[in-house]
């Protein structure tokens, strides 16, 4: 059994007697945000029905739950794959991203805030980085935003960006260094979380917006190359 089939199996017991597919979907959206199954992956019904200890309707339903949110795609007589992300959508991820995030610090009340998971986030980052090791590093990245949001207080908020930005890490697979990519952020979470303990949310809304510009515009380039 894989690294991704070994984890799945770890999950199972999160599954109970009252295992759903919403509840299969979660995990297999998890695993997906935090690199486990790279774009163009095949999903086989039999390694992930059997780590889970799931039904095949149960995990048919979950794709089609996973394929309404693009991150999986059905292709006749072949499977259910990992989604493979286009510039266009790489763009569309972006404007979400700061339509959202950037709305989220704009709309905070009054300081202090609960700032102490995206601490722990950055916290990981910094970890993963003494390790050396990238897709950690990505995870608390990706974890660092979904605690940004959380800031919001919004429950519909928070299931809308873990599908973004699960999204967002199928995007991250066209970086062939990573640690030159992911180090850099790891300082500019630091740099927003900073500003926040402070109380000044506004100029961590202009360090953010400045991150996502430059972070898309990495990722554009690295689509170009990749392409040409």
């Amino acid at each position: 059994m894989g690294s991704s089939e070994e984890a799945l199996a770890g999950d199972r017991a999160l599954l109970g007697r009252t295992s759903t597919a919403d509840r299969v979907a979660d995990i297999l959206r998890a695993r997906i945000a935090q690199g486990y199954f790279p774009p163009g992956t095949r999903l086989s019904e039999d390694s992930i029905g059997g780590a889970l200890g799931v039904s095949r309707n149960t995990l048919r339903e979950a794709f089609r739950l996973l394929t309404h949110e693009r991150l999986l795609v059905h292709e006749l007589n072949r499977g259910v794959f990992v989604r493979v992300v286009s510039v266009g959508d790489l763009t569309d991820i972006y404007r979400v991203r700061r339509l959202v995030e950037c709305a989220v610090l704009r709309g905070l009340g009054e300081p202090p805030y609960p700032l102490d998971a995206m601490a722990e986030a950055v916290a990981a980052g910094e970890k993963a980085q003494r390790e050396e090791n990238w897709r950690e590093l990505s995870t608390a990245n990706i974890r660092f935003h979904q605690e940004l949001v959380a800031l919001a207080g919004s429950p519909r908020t928070d299931e809308l960006m873990r599908g973004v930005l699960a999204e967002l890490r199928l995007v991250f697979h066209v970086m062939d260094d990573p640690r030159r990519f992911y180090e850099p952020y790891l300082s500019r979470n630091a740099r927003i979380l900073r500003a926040l303990a402070e109380g000044d949310a506004r100029g961590a809304e202009e360090l953010l917006a400045s991150y996502l510009e430059d972070s898309l515009g990495q990722l554009s380039a690295a689509y170009a190359r990749q392409m040409g």
